[in-house]
């Protein structure tokens, strides 16, 4: 049992060096780690933030349950030597609106390819790329 937990702080020491070092290398991390009905464990710890580039972001998606960055708040954003911490509590409620503005915006910018402004008419062109593809023949 002794040598089974030495070999667990062992494995765990590795990962948190290997985190550690990948954290040089990146701009953006997503934190999603969870355990239910427990805090959420910490991953990114006080003395990782020195291995982060200064405007680097970390979303952390587990922070109503405490986070998996030392220094995750709920609904803030917090700004750690350069690196800002999102802790968006409900992100879930606002992936539906993002997305339906995204669509919208789209659909919008492909009907006004499609209108000619100065002559107040349907222009089909079929020279542009995009309306050419899009046309079922």
């Amino acid at each position: 049992m002794a040598t089974q937990k030495k070999l667990l702080r062992i494995l765990k020491k590795k990962q948190e060096d290997l985190l550690s070092e990948t954290l040089k290398k990146i701009d953006i991390v997503i934190c999603t780690a969870l355990i239910p009905g427990r805090e959420a464990p910490k991953i990114i710890k006080e003395n990782m933030f020195k291995n982060f580039q200064k405007g680097s972001v970390i979303y952390d998606l587990a922070a109503v349950q405490g986070g998996n960055t030392v220094f995750t708040e709920v609904n803030k954003i917090v700004d750690k030597n350069g690196v800002k911490i999102l802790g968006e509590a409900n992100i879930l409620n606002k992936l539906p609106v993002s997305a339906s503005n995204l669509y919208a915006k789209n659909v919008f910018n492909f009907i006004s390819n499609l209108y000619d402004k100065e002559n107040k008419k349907l222009n089909i062109n079929l020279e542009d790329e995009i309306i050419e593809k899009t046309l079922i023949k």
